[in-house]
């Protein structure tokens, strides 16, 4: 399992009943989390000193019950720094397991000791971009939702990366890959996050396991011939992270060789020392 063990401004503090208790900083939240099937007792004071609680709507969907909580406040990590929203469907714009992989892409990127060039496919608020940027690399980052690409933008520019050569792109994936690859663009590293399952802006239904292997080797033609990685998440459940690495050895290391490594991101929950598993990673190197 790859830990996110590093933070120090996010805390999960403890998980019971469907939801988690985290610390964001100087906030606790509590939402819900379909990993946590487990019943044990609630002893952290904060579940019910929290600041708020996303609860879900018996007809779908569910809100934010705010004690006392700014719209907005910063994060940081390490040399990186993330505006934090509550938003709609629980999210706050950050996952921190993802932590993890911002470790190891900012590693290689600085080993490469060359000029990278990274494409961030449904980059979300830029967490990946950002690290990828911070470690020297010049990215390419792409979401279809205009606000979430505004919200990256405002995340560069608080870790320092206003003027960083960051292209910010609203677009359908799959589509600007297409284009990608017949304008003969190349990237040396790939980081996709893509979603269990949605809908494209013609109405066409994203489903991760029936879109993810084309998505995947359309993807594989917007490789340069040196490529240094390729990171795939997975949030879809019963999906194993030896999915990933099947698809990803019958992809990328058929055609230029290398490994690649699959396994669960995870959050230790400081209450316990137990860790709660976030999804599945696959992380291909040359």
């Amino acid at each position: 399992m790859f830990l996110a063990d590093q933070w120090k401004d996010y805390e999960l503090l403890d998980c019971s009943r469907g939801e988690k208790l985290e610390r964001w900083g100087d906030y606790y939240l509590v939402r819900p989390d379909p990993q946590v099937i487990w019943d044990t007792p609630r002893t952290d004071r904060h579940w019910n000193a929290r600041d708020a609680r996303y609860q879900r709507s018996e007809t779908g969907g569910g809100s934010w019950d705010k004690k006392k909580l700014p719209e907005s406040w910063r994060i940081r990590y390490g040399e990186l720094c993330f505006q934090v929203k509550p938003m709609n469907f629980k999210h706050t714009g950050l996952f921190p397991e993802q932590a993890a992989n911002w470790d190891w892409a900012m590693a290689k990127i600085r080993a490469a000791r060359r000029p990278i060039r990274v494409l961030n496919l449904f980059g979300y608020t830029g967490a990946a971009t950002v690290a990828c940027a911070k470690a020297g690399a010049e990215v390419c980052h792409v979401d279809a939702a205009k606000g979430m690409v505004a919200w990256g933008k405002e995340n560069a520019a608080l870790s320092g990366l206003a003027e960083a050569p960051i292209r910010w792109i609203v677009d359908d994936c799959g589509k600007f890959v297409e284009r990608e690859i017949r304008r003969g663009k190349r990237y040396d590293a790939i980081i996709m996050d893509p979603p269990s399952y949605g809908r494209g802006p013609g109405g066409e239904i994203w489903k991760l396991e029936t879109n993810l292997w084309p998505f995947v080797s359309l993807c594989a033609g917007v490789l340069s011939e040196d490529p240094l990685f390729v990171i795939i998440n997975s949030y879809t459940t019963g999906l194993a992270a030896s999915v990933l690495s099947y698809v990803s050895e019958s992809i990328f290391t058929r055609r230029f060789g290398g490994h690649s490594d699959s396994q669960e991101l995870g959050l230790p929950v400081s209450g316990n020392g137990l860790i709660l598993p976030c999804g599945a990673t696959c992380r291909w190197e040359r």
